[in-house]
């Protein structure tokens, strides 16, 4: 063969001087990883907590610019080692095979060529003469070839196939290794930075296509060993028996998946999920389109919080992150793997990963924890976006219709269960009190998820808030026994109302459709009354026989039809004749305007349900 890597390269190539440069490139990486946690746990802190005045504020950005620059150098230095190290993994196969053959030829007398070819002694007999019949040389493959060696009355060096066989294996190691040569010399051209020492959101787009190179270079290597189908304690048992140095690569290369694998330890899936946080901005600032600088805004507002914690609140860990359909997000406020009570609540209606999501959303997290802490220390409570909410616009509320069926519930309540599974298979206190939250939509989700073989992986108890119903008749269908499933219904919440409750109280009639209705109240749920107002009130208006037990999906869950323990909440304005917008449907966790509320569910989040204020059910 000509041209590129020669089968003598081949030969000596040394793969474990290339895992020696790699092990050089991780531990610059784990350095860089070390000071950035350093400054953002150390020194950051430290200033906080005693410094006050510009200079404090100044050295308090810089030393976050820093950071960020680290996280970089992190990134990139992790990218190159994997490369490297898969380089030498796949480098070993052709290596081998050339070996092999070689040794063959050298065992039977065979001379392999530069090119790739060979010659062979004289072997055989001619059945003519009785003497042995000559031997040859047989062309490397791409060479010209030799002409043949001719042998009287067609008689055969057995030599010859034999030699063959040498060339062509000779031939498919080389074509092999000038392959992987190629793509990984391509792949660390790929892994340049520009001099300087500030890092800007241009880098980091380029750091995206970086770790793009580096999966489609290593996914052999690494990727494919990955027990994406196996279940969360599987993969914890995965995690753990892996080396100190294995998962390092791991979470250099892969951090979205495994940022996003329910079963990981949940400080892993943390910094897995920081990294890629970055790799995503990147990613989505070198798009530009209406949807990334959505998605953009919330990762931004996440990082935001990541960098700046309140100090009020528990520790905040990122457990999850993505782009794909309306954008992913868990964020837990403590450590879910080391506290005794866990919370996961669930949001709807209208939720995407967005500035809105990553303010509210991701306070009511933090509410909710800081509220449990003060009945037991060892609380953690996170907000779940593992699925794509129904997306509903005041401007368009004829469209809404996504929220008018439980398909995204239910295909979310898939995603809801294996998440809670992976919670129990890593959480280290043994049995932990775990509550399962949903709020909106988000309760259908989490119905349905408790209506699902087995119930939710682990909830001790379940609360529903401001329910549109969970598509169960009673709370014995969600799995954890009546007395266990709470519900907080507001009074002036029109989503928890039943269609023609919400008309006999003037907020729809059949002269009003769902858009005046939905332009009236505003927002999401605005529009999800008058989306289903404009339609599905009417029907029930017209329907006398309407059981007032039911409402959108099953039994009102404040219903005592139901059976579930209703706690006290404020009543909340009325969305209409006291102009007040919808803050009945959204003031649930807030403790500063529902602290009644927001009590409650701090309560039972701690495992001491039995000390909430009841409420006479419907």
């Amino acid at each position: 063969m000509s041209g590129g890597l020669t089968w003598a390269q081949l030969r000596e190539v040394r793969c474990s001087e290339l895992e020696d440069a790699a092990d050089g490139w991780g531990r610059a990486s784990n350095r860089a990883d070390a000071a950035r946690d350093r400054i953002d746990r150390q020194l950051l802190t430290g200033i906080r907590d005693s410094q006050r005045g510009e200079a404090a504020r100044a050295a308090g950005v810089r030393l976050r610019d820093l950071s960020r620059d680290l996280q970089y150098v992190h990134t990139e230095c992790g990218l190159v080692r994997t490369t490297l190290n898969s380089l030498a993994h796949e480098l070993r196969g052709p290596q081998r095979a050339l070996r092999e053959a070689l040794e063959d030829a050298r065992a039977l007398g065979f001379t392999v060529h530069p090119d790739g070819g060979v010659s062979y002694p004289e072997a055989g007999e001619n059945w003519s003469t009785g003497r042995p019949v000559p031997g040859g040389r047989i062309a490397g493959s791409g060479a010209e070839p030799f002409p043949a060696v001719p042998s009287a009355y067609g008689s055969v060096n057995p030599n010859e196939a034999k030699a063959q066989d040498v060339v062509d294996r000779v031939g498919r190691a080389l074509r092999e290794a000038r392959g992987i040569d190629e793509r990984y010399a391509a792949t660390l051209r790929k892994l340049t930075a520009r001099e300087g020492l500030k890092v800007s959101a241009a880098m980091w787009t380029d750091a995206y296509g970086d770790a793009t190179a580096v999966r489609g270079a290593a996914d052999g290597y690494l990727r494919d060993a990955i027990p994406e189908a196996a279940s969360p304690a599987e993969r914890k048992a995965w995690w753990d028996g892996l080396t100190r140095e294995r998962r390092e690569e791991y979470l250099a290369v892969y951090p979205d998946v495994i940022g996003n694998l329910d079963g990981i330890p949940a400080v892993v899936r943390d910094a897995a999920n920081r990294d890629n946080l970055q790799l995503l901005m990147g990613k989505l600032e070198g798009l530009g389109d209406e949807g990334a600088r959505t998605r953009l805004a919330g990762l931004r507002e996440i990082d935001r919080q990541l960098r700046f914690p309140d100090a009020l609140l528990p520790p905040m860990l990122l457990l999850g992150i993505g782009d794909e359909g309306n954008g992913r997000a868990i964020v837990s406020f403590g450590n879910p793997d080391t506290a005794r009570n866990v919370s996961a609540y669930v949001p709807g209606l209208g939720t995407a990963l967005d500035k809105e999501f990553a303010e509210n959303d991701v306070k009511r997290a933090g509410d909710i924890a800081l509220g449990a802490q003060k009945y037991d220390p060892s609380s953690a409570a996170l907000v779940w976006l593992g699925y794509d909410a129904p997306q509903l616009s005041a401007d368009d509320v004829v469209g809404n219709t996504d929220v008018m069926f439980a398909d995204r519930a239910e295909t979310g309540a898939v995603a809801y269960n294996e998440f809670m599974s992976g919670i129990s298979a890593t959480n280290q206190t043994g049995d932990p009190h775990v509550t399962a939250i949903g709020h909106s939509y988000g309760s259908l989700t989490v119905g349905q998820a408790a209506q699902r073989p087995g119930g939710v992986p682990g909830a001790d108890d379940i609360i529903l808030l401001g329910s549109p119903g969970t598509g169960a008749r009673s709370a014995d269908e969600l799995g954890v026994g009546r007395e266990h499933v709470y519900v907080g219904a507001a009074e002036n919440d029109p989503v928890t109302a039943m269609p023609a409750k919400i008309e006999a109280r003037g907020m729809a009639t059949g002269a009003m459709s769902g858009a005046v209705v939905g332009a009236a109240m505003g927002g999401p749920v605005g529009a999800v009354v008058g989306g289903l107002g404009g339609g599905t009130v009417a029907y029930f208006a017209q329907d006398a026989q309407a059981d007032d037990r039911e409402i959108w999906y099953g039994t009102d869950p404040a219903h005592e039809a139901f059976g579930a323990r209703r706690f006290r909440v404020a009543d909340g304005p009325r969305p209409i004749a006291d102009i007040g917008g919808v803050d009945a449907h959204t003031n649930y966790f807030n403790p500063d305007v529902d602290e009644e509320s927001a009590r409650n569910i701090a309560k039972i989040v701690a495992g001491h349900g039995e000390r909430i204020k009841t409420q006479e059910p419907r």
